[in-house]
């Protein structure tokens, strides 16, 4: 599946489309290139899912926990500055993708036999200053 976002306030609505299209894995691969949007998607995606919390991007504390009105904990990795899979572990990043809880992962490539088995996947393009997901 493929959504377009010519402008920013689109962005609610992919998100929605995004959150239908989300079946059973929780374990959520958000790539891109960098300025791509991958932050701006999954606080769309959060405002979506009702979380009370600020979010923001986890960059240098490589996670961070949000909650929703349900009290439900939704986890965003930002994995840009990992030197190697092992930097992941330090921080139990298996425990989190086992936890049943979204976990939404920027930056995926950087720990690839760390990765579930089932996960689902959003590819963010940009063409001429419009944003194309593509969803697998």
């Amino acid at each position: 599946m493929t959504l377009n976002c010519d402008h920013i306030d689109d962005l609610p609505s992919v998100a929605r489309h995004i959150i239908k299209w989300l079946g059973g894995p929780k374990v959520v691969l958000v790539d891109g290139e960098m300025g791509a949007g991958k932050t701006t998607l999954i606080s769309a995606i959060c405002r979506e899912m009702d979380v009370v919390d600020e979010v923001s991007s986890p960059t240098f504390s490589l996670v961070n926990e949000y909650h929703n009105v349900k009290g439900d904990s939704i986890f965003h990795f930002d994995l840009y500055r990992i030197k190697d899979e092992s930097e992941a572990l330090d921080i139990g990043i298996e425990e989190y993708f086992d936890s049943n809880q979204f976990c939404f992962v920027e930056w995926p490539d950087r720990i690839p036999s760390l990765l579930p088995l089932k996960f689902s996947r959003v590819d963010i393009k940009v063409d001429d200053g419009k944003r194309i997901f593509s969803l697998s």
